[in-house]
């Protein structure tokens, strides 16, 4: 996998089966705009297709991880035409692809692994929930800040969010706009751990996603397509997705080879995912 060329939102790095994508802005406090959308989209979609990447860490720089959606988005950028049915259809188009870039994060065909420092606001929360696992520090924090400019979160904090924490919770801070700190996103498992540093959140987070990458792949991505089906259905159903995913991706060499390096303490050799191959490049 190449970096795609001309990012200017993020930077983009892929060491030992792991890649890792930077929020590169500090000076805008990494706010999301039409750019930061098509660039996070393309890199997304070309981690999902090349199969040389294990595990996907996404971090950012500066005093804040993101402070969520450029408001002039709103203004001149990006139209919001509520004054006829054919402008509010357009609303509903324009979410459906903004929601798209932060579900590919979701249902990316590796385990995602969020490091947050300082604010994570607004739009951010929705990118941050669909994350497999989530580090902060010390001095992070939460905020549905959707609701304090007039408007309902839309782009999926209010979907993936009831899922992670209770309920009650969810509907504190999205009917009043308050900020979670981190200590409190923990104790309610919203992140798996806190940290001093932004230093050492992110080495935690690299160290984590290699030893992902060190499984056999295609364990890891059927157990994130197990967790999720699991999450969305009921126990019954999901044993029986399990006994299909199982039948389909069980391999005696990954587990031999598997068991075999863990007894002489070695890494094992494990085959990447395939590429996956765009409709138009078949044949």
């Amino acid at each position: 996998m190449t970096e795609p060329t001309a990012l200017t939102c993020f930077s983009l790095t892929l060491s030992d089966h792991v890649a890792h994508l930077v929020l590169n802005r500090p000076d805008a406090l990494n706010t999301m705009h039409p750019t930061f959308w098509r660039e996070l989209d393309t890199v997304l979609a070309r981690l999902h297709r090349a199969g040389d990447a294990r595990a996907l860490v996404i971090s950012s720089t500066g005093r804040h991880f993101s402070a969520g959606m450029a408001l002039e988005t709103f203004g001149g950028a990006i139209a919001m035409d509520d004054r006829s049915p054919e402008g509010r259809a357009a609303i509903f188009d324009l979410l459906t692809d903004m929601q798209a870039t932060f579900t590919r994060i979701e249902s990316l065909r590796i385990p995602v692994i969020a490091a947050i420092q300082g604010g994570c606001i607004g739009g951010a929360v929705d990118m941050v929930t669909a994350a497999c696992i989530r580090y902060a520090t010390q001095d992070a924090f939460f905020c549905i800040q959707e609701i304090n400019i007039g408007m309902v979160a839309d782009v999926g904090t209010l979907q993936r969010l009831p899922k992670l924490i209770p309920l009650g919770i969810v509907k504190e801070l999205a009917y009043t706009g308050r900020r979670l700190p981190a200590a409190r996103a923990l104790a309610c498992g919203l992140v798996n751990e806190v940290f001093a540093t932004p230093e050492a959140m992110v080495e935690a987070a690299l160290a984590c996603a290699r030893e992902i990458a060190a499984k056999p792949p295609v364990a890891i991505w059927g157990t994130k397509q197990a967790v999720h089906y699991a999450r969305d259905h009921a126990v019954d159903d999901s044993l029986r997705q399990m006994g299909w995913l199982q039948s389909a991706i069980w391999s005696n060499r990954h587990v031999g080879e598997a068991v075999g390096a863990m007894g002489a303490k070695r890494a094992g050799d494990f085959p990447p995912l395939a590429p996956v191959q765009r409709f138009g490049e078949l044949g």
